[in-house]
């Protein structure tokens, strides 16, 4: 039954649903795509140092501080940065301000839920673009149905939830195919594998590039997330900011993010320990007799043809060992591993092989 006073675009609207967050004894959480790593301890202090000053005062609406430190470590312009309360707040506001158009909003057919999300709640049509058969997104596809008419593409670079990333000439390809529409390309996983496009800002007016210290930065908690592109991009989301929140980054997490920011030997520590433990985990995970992408993420995209997915997982998660499974078309059969610490890894892997080897888990 609809609830009475919904309007009638909430009431058809089908929400996001988020990776579980259980409270589960000695669980081994690999759903999620967090960071198994704490922030840098200079993080930490910075949040202490800000917790005792000023609270009682609201924070910069402009978030100057760490739009400067976002625009130095990047080498943009201040005028060049936007930042939000999460990355999904920042896409929020992005389909908002660029999308509604008088044509279909390109999206490859696999890639974060998110998106079509927000086009529902905004009233944007959305045309999907078929991944490949190796779950590749197509840049030449959606190019030459961009060339026909869009009104912009989204990709995820590298993609959600398969990993896998593009390289900066298919980007280009993007841009240059649809030059009066905005190409956004999500960077949410970047700082493991992928090639960030915020090189190309300076000569692609259409391009908006957004990412997240949520991941590679070990901020999941604190919520903050930005987006570069060139200065009327940037207005333009600052319009929409400024009509719904004029202050969404609060004091803790604006000096919480610029002390991670600045500590390049912490970043660069935890995520190296990610990438490594990836490349350990994806062949143990063959040995196991897993089909395995190959990803630029912190998360591996993997199947077994001899199990389904969803036993799979369930039989995980009677073992305290969550992972991610999405039971849509094309991607029924996989599921999607958080990298975890080697020891959560081990664990996983000791899980799998104990329902492995069980006859009554075989298709």
């Amino acid at each position: 039954m609809t609830p009475t006073f919904w309007s009638p675009r909430i009431a058809a609207l089908e929400p996001y649903v988020p990776g579980e967050q259980p409270r589960i004894a000695n669980l081994v959480k690999l759903n999620t795509n967090e960071n198994p790593y704490p922030p840098s301890p200079r993080t930490i202090d910075a949040i202490q140092r800000a917790a005792e000053e000023g609270l009682e005062r609201y924070p910069d609406p402009e978030s100057t501080v760490l739009r400067e430190a976002i625009a130095a470590r990047h080498g943009l312009d201040i005028r060049q940065v936007f930042v939000g309360n999460g990355s999904d707040e920042v896409l929020a506001h992005a389909f908002f301000a660029f999308f509604q158009q008088d044509a279909p909003l390109l999206l490859p057919d696999i890639t974060y839920s998110f998106y079509r999300v927000y086009a529902q709640l905004y009233g944007i049509d959305c045309a999907l673009q078929p991944v490949d058969e190796a779950l590749r997104i197509d840049a030449d596809a959606l190019a030459a149905r961009a060339k026909a008419g869009c009104g912009g593409i989204v990709v995820a670079n590298p993609n959600a939830p398969t990993g896998r990333g593009l390289p900066l000439a298919q980007i280009e390809t993007l841009l240059s195919a649809c030059p009066e529409r905005v190409v956004l390309v999500d960077e949410a996983y970047v700082d493991f594998g992928g090639q960030s496009a915020l090189p190309l800002i300076a000569r692609h007016p259409n391009l908006l590039v957004v990412q997240t210290l949520s991941k590679s930065r070990s901020l999941a908690g604190l919520r903050v997330g930005f987006a570069c592109g060139q200065a009327p991009l940037i207005d333009g989301l600052q319009r929409v900011k400024n009509s719904f929140n004029s202050y969404p980054i609060d004091r803790l997490a604006s000096a919480g993010a610029v002390a991670a920011l600045e500590d390049e030997a912490w970043f660069a520590k935890t995520r190296d320990a990610v990438v490594d433990t990836r490349e350990g985990l994806a062949l143990e995970l063959e040995d196991l007799g897993f089909e395995v992408l190959p990803s630029q993420a912190n998360f591996l995209f993997v199947r077994h043809p001899a199990h389904d997915a969803a036993a799979l997982a369930a039989a995980l998660r009677a073992r305290a060992v969550l992972v991610r499974h999405f039971a849509q078309p094309r991607i029924a059969q996989y599921l999607r591993i958080s990298v975890g610490t080697r020891e959560q890894c081990s664990a996983l892997v000791g899980a799998l092989g104990e329902i492995l080897s069980d006859p009554a888990t075989s298709q």
